[in-house]
């Protein structure tokens, strides 16, 4: 018996309504349920071969209906099956509710006493459907009104501003607690002792060589005392070794060969925490004197 919908676009249609409900209604994170659970995979499996099946049994049983039916009615399904879309019964009726339209047959009855060159005018009803969405229009306007303009709710500029507003602070608070992304701007010197041991042990370790094991100075410059050639406090030090130094003849970068932020965050509070350290045979001075800036307290 003729369907509305074929079964080759119906099978589908259901098939992946209920996959879109499971991926919606499934926890799976960043990725797709039917990837991070595979037993997902099966189920569908099972759903779609159930799909199938009820679609075979039904056209089963309407092949034996159709049968065991009379010579009739056979014949009326035949003449269903062989008329066209715009001409069933049902599409008539739902354009017939939709557009209130007057046979032609009976015009006569909506002529207005209008007649400009032959031209006449009838006085046709709106359609149901334009005057039901003028009226929602009205509704829609209605409650915008109130809404926006009454009770102040906010608009969708002013929700963009909160949610970047809002983003912003949830990217600072992450970039705290986040080793990989730190940088100079969120950095902070530590100061506690198996801290600083892990950036002593990087300092003997990578930097011993230039700014010798007490850090007093070799090739490179002495840290222990209040010259800094490219600035001090934990910002400027964490800039500089991840960045390196001057062009040409300052030391590499060590982001470059493999040290982490978390390291660098390390081995900078641990070069920090030798000012004043007095290392025998110190080098001499190289740059200005650093003076870390200190905020102003509010004057009540």
């Amino acid at each position: 018996m003729k369907k509305l919908i074929p079964v080759y676009v119906r099978v589908p249609v259901i098939f992946f309504i209920i996959f879109g409900a499971m991926e919606y209604f499934i926890d799976s994170g960043d990725r797709a349920a039917f990837i991070k659970y595979p037993m997902v995979d099966l189920i569908l499996l099972v759903i779609l071969l159930l799909i199938i099946a009820v679609e075979m049994i039904v056209s089963a049983v309407d092949a034996i209906v159709y049968q065991i039916l009379p010579e009739e009615e056979k014949a009326k399904l035949a003449a269903e099956e062989n008329l066209k879309f715009k001409e069933s019964e049902w599409f008539k009726n739902l354009m017939s509710k939709l557009t209130r339209t007057v046979p032609i047959e009976n015009e006569a009855s909506l002529l207005l006493n209008h007649d400009y060159d032959g031209i006449k005018e009838l006085d046709n009803n709106l359609p149901p459907w334009w005057v039901y969405s003028f009226y929602a229009c009205i509704l829609f306007a209605g409650i915008y009104l109130v809404r926006f303009e009454i009770l102040g709710a906010d608009n969708q500029e002013m929700e963009l501003k909160k949610e970047l507003a809002q983003a912003k602070v949830e990217v600072a608070e992450y970039m705290k607690n986040a080793p990989d992304l730190m940088d100079e701007k969120t950095v902070t010197q530590l100061t506690e002792a198996a801290d600083l041991a892990i950036g002593k042990e990087i300092f003997t370790t990578n930097c011993a060589a230039c700014h010798r094991a007490d850090a007093g100075g070799q090739i490179g410059p002495n840290l222990t005392d209040d010259h800094w050639i490219l600035g001090g406090g934990i910002k400027n030090v964490f800039h500089t070794i991840t960045n390196g130094g001057r062009d040409g003849k300052g030391m590499v970068s060590w982001k470059t060969n493999g040290m982490k932020p978390r390291d660098i965050q390390k081995v900078a509070s641990y070069v920090l925490s030798l000012r004043g350290s007095n290392p025998k045979d110190p080098k001499a001075p190289d740059g200005e004197i650093w003076v870390e800036d200190v905020p102003v307290a509010e004057v009540k």
